[in-house]
């Protein structure tokens, strides 16, 4: 399977959507304290928080809205990993395959899988713009809640209908940690489990990982 095919329908649906502030909100731990967002309050209160501090770095530098792989890794890795459970986020699309995978293998496939959202959303940082907002939308969670769902609209300056995404969390010793993200219906985590299957029957988790990295 060529790389084009097996990151296409994510690349489409990014570029389409043009979906910054979704990583923004979505793919954010040991920089909480220094970010100002604090894990432990309200599931909506907290997305919001880490959607705009991760937006407002991106519209600040010039080097991340033209697409510098090295600034762009480098505003992701301080505003969005630290509060994202990214091995769940893997563990949940590789499904029953990733208890075959050896610790050592896991450990790659989440760095291939956390280089593949990074290049896959890097064309989507070039439509940021000063009027790019992200809107919370009522939160119907339950306050006890520990795993649930918070809807929000991305707005665009330059006006369009707008764009409808939903993040998933769960509540961990550390407070909340988003680990899956829904933009016009189409779950990550089930997106890609299908692609991870399709590759790991064809060359295992090895040929997963190598399909990751074909671009990297």
């Amino acid at each position: 399977m060529q790389p084009q095919t097996f990151l296409s329908p994510v690349l489409h649906l990014l570029r389409r959507v043009a979906a910054v502030a979704l990583v923004g909100a979505a793919f954010a731990g040991q920089a909480l304290a220094q970010n100002g967002v604090d894990p432990q309050q309200p599931a909506d209160a907290f997305v919001k928080a880490v959607g705009e501090r991760a937006l407002d770095a991106m519209k600040a530098d010039n080097a991340v809205r033209s697409g510098d792989s090295a600034a762009i890794t480098e505003v992701v890795n301080t505003y969005i990993l630290p509060y994202v459970n990214l091995e769940k986020t893997t563990r949940l699309a590789a499904g029953r395959h990733w208890r075959q995978a050896t610790p050592e293998q896991q450990q790659r496939l989440v760095e291939a899988f956390k280089g593949t959202l990074i290049r896959t959303y890097s064309s989507a940082f070039r439509q940021i713009t000063p009027g790019s907002t992200l809107v919370i939308l009522p939160y119907r969670g339950a306050p006890d809640a520990t795993d649930t769902v918070v809807k929000s609209s991305l707005t665009k300056e330059r006006g369009g209908a707008p764009v409808a995404i939903d993040y998933r969390l769960e509540k961990t010793a550390d407070g909340w940690k988003i680990y899956d993200l829904n933009v016009e219906n189409i779950w990550l985590i089930q997106n890609y489990r299908n692609q991870f299957n399709q590759e790991i029957n064809a060359g295992g988790i090895d040929g997963l990982i190598k399909a990751l990295n074909r671009n990297a």
